[in-house]
């Protein structure tokens, strides 16, 4: 039978744009994951990775007017998101080029003997080494920056680890130019194309997780999809790391003084994160506990305003516009809920923005109302009014894991006064990531960021954004009593290559 063709789709219209592909057989993973093995020895040398991946970033940028065309033209997420998304990818690649360079990421660890030591210390001597083949699943709503080139593609090079990459249906074409342009980059530094592997299908990617040579993936996408392969990932004879993001309600918490305080500016800033990127985000906000009364009823009318000035916009594909309209009309059919802004459909393929609200009490017990506590993907979120503290903290301790979790706080409150800190250490167990008087949306690349969180957030501890992002494909291993001369250069004790070390105990830079 011959292999399903891969189509390029246009979300505007949902037609068919043209063919960039077939589906991969097993046959075609096999050989992918095999070349992508076999180019593991070409990325040995940081100096050789640290080049490669600035390298993709100037041939990126130098094709940007193409590629974000072509990214439009699937995502219709606009060339100005687009292009800044682009840029995001591209300052990725070289963050961790220089990562690379730096050397901290192999944490060098040395122990010299010590016979007075209770039991005695051996000569010890640890670093890090890569895991070898790593599994990436694109995301839809990042086409640069969660996709083909995008961070735990970028994360994965620089960890000296080749990448084989399961590109997502709703882009494509785009996939398979930025792939080209990974490969080009590779080949000015003689390393294998090999390096950077492409595969299309739903097959596709399950066979690739279960491949024995890839040693550990990762993922960006829904509960289900990221769930069935983290259990395969486990069920294999050798089960293997699997990093996914999954999904995120990032509840918001309104006190009832911030409210008082700037009802009408919270309300229009909700709006603002909800509704950008047509919903889109993993960090949108999808719940958020506001007081009742008048603050609480000032900011509603702020955020009815805002959201109703708010134009329809088209989602990444029809399959998920279907999603987003049938889960609305489901929570909007629940007893007690509201639609100040109804959201649904907009024309024939497009959505409109709105949110829903219901009494806090309605989710502080389990039942019906439960499936307000679910993500659903686009412009929407939940206002649960709560009449007192108690009543939202209830509701906090019934939520699952978030990427986020947001307290906006008055002034005094900010400065300590009233139940900020209490507030703010209710949040922490929920969340990778705790925002005060601000919103979600966004997510910084910076060395102190942390994009993860308790399941089903995400199925591992490890971040996804920022430069730690490199540990997920890496390990320890130490040499014990080792003779010098054999000893890789990262470990001797002379420091050859001039890497930060904490040496007996005393850290070097």
């Amino acid at each position: 039978m011959a292999a399903a063709p891969v189509w390029s789709v246009d979300p505007r219209t949902g037609k068919q744009r043209e063919q960039v592909a077939v589906e991969a057989t097993a046959q075609e993973v096999d050989t992918a994951v095999r070349a992508a093995h076999a180019a593991r020895g070409a990325l040995a040398d940081r100096t050789v990775r640290s080049a490669f991946l600035r390298s993709a970033a100037e041939l990126l940028e130098g094709a940007k007017d193409h590629l974000v065309e072509a990214a439009d033209a699937e995502t219709a997420l606009g060339p100005v998101r687009l292009t800044g998304e682009l840029a995001r990818t591209c300052y990725q690649l070289r963050a961790f080029a220089d990562i690379v360079d730096e050397g901290a990421f192999l944490d060098v660890v040395i122990n010299h003997p010590d016979d007075t030591a209770t039991p005695p210390i051996p000569d010890l001597r640890r670093y890090k080494v890569p895991l070898g083949v790593v599994a990436v699943y694109s995301a839809s709503n990042f086409p640069f920056a969660f996709s083909v080139a995008g961070g735990d593609t970028a994360s994965a090079l620089a960890a000296g680890c080749p990448v084989v990459v399961k590109a997502h249906p709703d882009h494509p074409g785009l996939s398979e130019l930025v792939a080209a342009t990974l490969r080009r980059a590779a080949e000015q530094h003689d390393i294998p194309k090999g390096v950077v592997g492409l595969v299309h299908g739903f097959e596709a990617g399950v066979e690739l997780v279960k491949h024995p040579l890839v040693s550990a993936a990762g993922f960006t996408g829904s509960v289900r999809g990221g769930r069935a392969l983290f259990d395969a990932a486990a069920a294999r004879p050798v089960p293997i790391p699997f990093h996914g993001e999954l999904g995120s309600l990032n509840p918001v918490v309104i006190t009832e003084a911030a409210a008082a305080e700037r009802a009408e500016a919270i309300g229009t800033g909700l709006a603002g994160s909800m509704t950008l990127g047509v919903g889109q985000f993993c960090v949108k906000p999808g719940l958020v506990l506001a007081p009742t009364g008048a603050a609480g009823d000032r900011l509603l009318k702020s955020l009815t305003d805002a959201v109703s000035n708010t134009d329809a916009g088209v989602l990444l594909d029809h399959r998920m516009r279907d999603n987003f309209v049938a889960g609305v009309a489901e929570r909007a059919e629940l007893p007690d809920v509201d639609a100040p802004v109804t959201p649904g459909a907009g024309s024939e393929h497009t959505v409109s923005p709105g949110f829903l609200t219901v009494p806090a009490g309605r989710l502080a017990a389990e039942g019906e109302h439960d499936l307000l506590l679910e993500e659903c993907f686009g412009p929407i979120t939940v206002v649960a009014r709560y009449e007192d503290d108690s009543e939202a903290g209830a509701v906090l301790s019934r939520l699952p894991g978030n990427l986020t979790a947001t307290v906006h706080l008055s002034a005094e409150e900010a400065a300590g006064e009233g139940r900020g800190a209490e507030l703010l250490a209710e949040l922490t167990p929920l969340a990778g990531r705790v925002l005060v008087n601000g919103w979600p949306t966004g997510v910084a690349v910076a060395p102190a960021q942390h994009h993860g969180g308790p399941y089903p957030a995400t199925t591992s501890t490890s971040t996804s954004v920022g430069g730690t992002a490199i540990e997920r494909w890496l390990r320890p291993v130490a040499y014990q009593n080792a003779p010098e001369a054999l000893l890789p250069a990262e470990l001797r004790d002379e420091n050859p290559l001039g890497l930060p070390r904490r040496f007996n105990g005393r850290l070097e830079r």
